[in-house]
C-alpha cells in the first residue's frame, strides 16, 4: 500500500490515539503550520508545544517520528519543486476518511499557523480562508462517487500548495521567538494585554461542523 511508502502507517500507529487532536493528519497539519513560520522544533520544543495544547507527552520513539517529519517538512517547504505533501491515507481507504483526513490536515495548519506567527498578512488571509472553507467540509453519502473523487483529488492538489505559499517570503524564527510558547514562559515575560494576543487560537480555529 502507498500508506507504507508516504509514511501514513507509521504515522497512524504512532499518534491515532492522541485525544485530542482529532487525527494524525491534523498533527500533520499543526506541524506544517508552524514550520512555515519558524525553524524546525526540536524534541524539547515539541514536548512544550504539545504540552500548552494539553497533549499527553509522547514516547521517544515517537516523538523522533514527529521531530524527522519536521525536519522533511521544512525542507520540502523552502525548496522549489512543490513536492510537499500532506500526511494522509492513501485511495485505499474509503474517501469518506479521506475527506475528513484533509480537512484535519486544513484545520492543523490554519492552528499551527495561527499559533507560531500571531498574525496574518493581508496577501494571507484568501490562503487562510481557503484552508478554513475545506476544514468546514461535510462529506455526504452521495458524494461517495467518480465525481466525488474527482473533487476529493483537485481540493487535494489545491490545498496542498498553499503551505508552501505560506513560507515564501519569510525569513523562519527560531521557536522561542515565535508565539507559540507564550503559554510556557508567561509566567516569566508577561504577554501583551491586546485583542490580538488574546484572540488568536479563536481568529485561527477553523468553524468546524458539529
Amino acid at each position: 500500500m502507498q500508506d507504507d511508502i508516504t509514511g501514513w502507517s507509521e504515522w497512524d500507529r504512532h499518534f491515532s490515539n492522541i485525544e485530542e487532536i482529532s487525527s494524525p493528519s491534523e498533527l500533520h497539519g499543526l506541524l506544517t503550520g508552524i514550520v512555515c513560520v519558524t525553524q524546525p522544533p526540536t524534541r524539547e520544543e515539541w514536548t512544550l508545544i504539545l504540552s500548552t495544547l494539553n497533549v499527553p507527552e509522547l514516547n521517544d520513539e515517537s516523538l523522533a517520528v514527529l521531530t524527522d517529519e519536521t525536519e522533511d517538512v521544512a525542507h520540502a517547504l523552502s525548496e522549489d519543486d512543490l513536492d510537499y505533501l500532506p500526511m494522509l491515507p492513501d485511495d485505499q481507504h474509503v474517501l469518506r476518511d479521506r475527506v475528513q483526513a484533509l480537512a484535519d490536515w486544513c484545520a492543523g495548519v490554519v492552528l499551527g499557523f495561527g499559533l507560531a506567527s500571531g498574525h496574518i498578512r493581508a496577501d494571507e488571509r484568501e490562503l487562510i480562508g481557503h484552508l478554513q472553507d475545506v476544514a468546514a467540509v461535510e462529506f455526504e453519502d452521495e458524494d461517495d462517487d467518480e465525481e466525488g473523487e474527482e473533487g476529493y483529488q483537485e481540493l487535494f492538489e489545491f490545498v496542498r500548495l498553499i503551505p508552501v505559499s505560506l513560507s515564501m517570503g519569510r525569513k523562519r524564527i527560531a521557536v522561542d521567538e515565535s508565539s507559540l510558547l507564550k503559554h510556557v514562559h508567561e509566567r516569566i515575560q508577561p504577554v501583551s494585554d491586546t485583542p490580538e494576543s488574546n484572540n488568536v487560537v479563536e481568529m485561527f480555529t477553523p468553524h468546524r461542523p458539529s
